[in-house]
């Protein structure tokens, strides 16, 4: 079996960064994991308005050859609202949009099921959405999500990666799995048995980070502390990821030993023959939320958060990722 990549997967990243390039030509107030806009409620000082929105990609395909649709709601707001808190915003409402070719009531509950547990997990109001049955347009049994989530935070409590200094330390936060990224590659490998061995680990649902961030964030305030950075790792691994919060003159120097990356991913690896990068560029490795802090502040924040791990370092250079 030929090595499998992402590119041959049918994934071009190095395309969707240059359209992302594009983008934010065009549209300079679009930056980072999700938008921004100045708000000023009740005169009570500047706030700022935080959007985003995204989908659950192919991952949709797995839960349509598994009929497994409970959870695949909780992906979707899972990949919106875990953008929304790296700028430090407290989430408030979630809209979803749910399109199908025919529309299946039974089917159609379950989805949502998973959109409520979601929006639980993810502090939110499910405050509206768009259901749209457009017969000839999707394949039988099929369907797509996509969500919108909003938040609130304060400027002076805004999270934007400038204040970090080499020195600084790198936390992560375990993930549960592929989360929603990479399942072009996925389909790929696990077919037939496979799919159905590996089945409960890859439809497993993306983690929501909501309130170990808001934990560590409120915590770390009581002590006059902050939070210097936060990158969800989705799409592009650690290697894409993490880059977006760096200041110039900075990079990010990951120890790989630090965690034990699951099973999964090794699996992935072995059955496809991926090479290391396109699997560190493709998939979290099973870090899905990455955290800088000052060194002074590691024991307050392992205290609040036990699970957080030591994993790397920001050092002075290019703005980009070592793995050590």
């Amino acid at each position: 079996m030929a090595a499998i990549t992402y590119r041959k997967s049918g994934v071009n990243i190095e395309l969707a960064d240059k359209l992302v390039d594009h983008i934010q030509k065009k549209a300079p107030a679009i930056g980072g994991f999700a938008g921004l806009f100045p708000l000023d409620i009740n005169g009570d000082g500047p706030y700022q308005l935080v959007a985003c929105t995204d989908g659950v990609g192919t991952k949709l395909k797995l839960a349509f050859l598994l009929n497994r649709h409970e959870t695949i709601g909780i992906d979707l707001v899972a990949m919106c609202v875990n953008d929304l808190i790296t700028c430090g915003a407290k989430p408030l409402i979630f809209l979803d949009y749910y399109a199908t070719g025919k529309l299946d009531l039974k089917r159609s509950k379950r989805i949502l099921s998973g959109i409520m547990e979601g929006c639980r997990q993810g502090r939110s109001v499910l405050l509206g959405g768009e259901t749209a049955e457009m017969p000839g347009f999707y394949q039988k049994g099929e369907y797509d999500l996509a969500g919108f989530s909003v938040g609130i935070v304060k400027q002076k409590e805004l999270i934007d990666g400038t204040k970090i200094f080499p020195g600084d330390l790198i936390l992560g936060l375990r993930s549960s799995g592929p989360h929603s990224n990479g399942f072009s590659l996925i389909r790929q490998v696990f077919k037939g048995p496979a799919l159905k061995k590996w089945a409960s680990k890859l439809i497993t649902p993306t983690r929501i980070y909501v309130d170990q961030i808001m934990k560590l964030k409120e915590g770390l305030r009581s002590k006059g502390q902050i939070i210097l950075g936060l990158s969800h790792i989705t799409g592009g691994g650690i290697v894409e990821n993490v880059p977006r919060v760096l200041p110039k003159g900075c990079r990010a120097v990951f120890r790989t030993g630090a965690w034990t990356v699951p099973p999964v991913f090794h699996e992935i690896q072995r059955r496809g023959r991926v090479p290391d990068e396109d699997m560190w560029r493709t998939f979290n490795m099973g870090i899905g939320m990455v955290i800088v802090i000052r060194p002074n502040s590691l024991l307050v924040a392992q205290k609040l958060l036990p699970e957080a791990t030591l994993i790397g370092e920001i050092v002075k250079g290019k703005n980009e990722v070592e793995l050590r």
